[in-house]
């Protein structure tokens, strides 16, 4: 299973979704899930049936949405905490809460944008960015695995409570592709 955690394009045009869509369609697995992310903001602005019709068929995409594959309970969201109106920001408190409390308990893989608070959510000016909300969510359902990227400077993973966390960002807060996939066996 190979899972994006989102920012698919650098400044959100439709054809860097085309582009990424036709890159993610070659990669090798069987399973190919994604979310968008703040810099994505055609996949905001364009209606959900007309998303769908461009993704090739071996391909997941999550917003605010769930799919079970092998067992496993998966959900993802694009949402972030606001940040310079970006796109799926929302702002911090019942706004942003009422996405978190969508996430079903039953979920083993929560994909979300951005991270939870004082969990690789540390940017390098030394703020933790992340969202208390959603920290609250995921203490709270106890999935197995949450995965994030959002802050590039927060590459790595943690384990905090029994639940792994893992912040993917292939970037670092230079926009270089610098760091290697998380690989995650479970």
């Amino acid at each position: 299973m190979l899972i994006h955690a989102g920012d698919i394009c650098m400044k959100g045009a439709g054809y860097e979704v085309e582009e990424f869509l036709h890159w993610f369609e070659q990669q090798n697995f069987k399973y190919k899930i994604f979310i968008a992310g703040n810099h994505d903001f055609y996949l905001e602005k364009t209606h959900e049936a007309c998303i769908q019709q461009k993704i090739p068929k071996d391909i997941i995409y999550l917003n605010d949405s769930g799919i079970t594959i092998d067992n496993f309970n998966i959900w993802g969201s694009p949402v972030t905490p606001w940040f310079f109106d970006w796109a799926f920001n929302r702002r911090r408190g019942e706004p942003i809460k009422k996405h978190w409390d969508l996430i079903p308990r039953n979920t083993d893989i929560l994909i979300t944008h951005g991270p939870v608070f004082r969990i690789l959510d540390e940017t390098n000016d030394k703020r933790n960015v992340g969202c208390e909300d959603l920290l609250s969510r995921v203490f709270e359902i106890r999935p197995k695995i949450h995965i994030c990227g959002h802050i590039h400077e927060a590459y790595g993973t943690a384990i905090e409570s029994g639940i792994q966390f893992v912040n993917a960002s292939a970037l670092n807060s230079r926009y270089e592709p610098v760091n290697q996939p998380v690989v995650i066996e479970l």
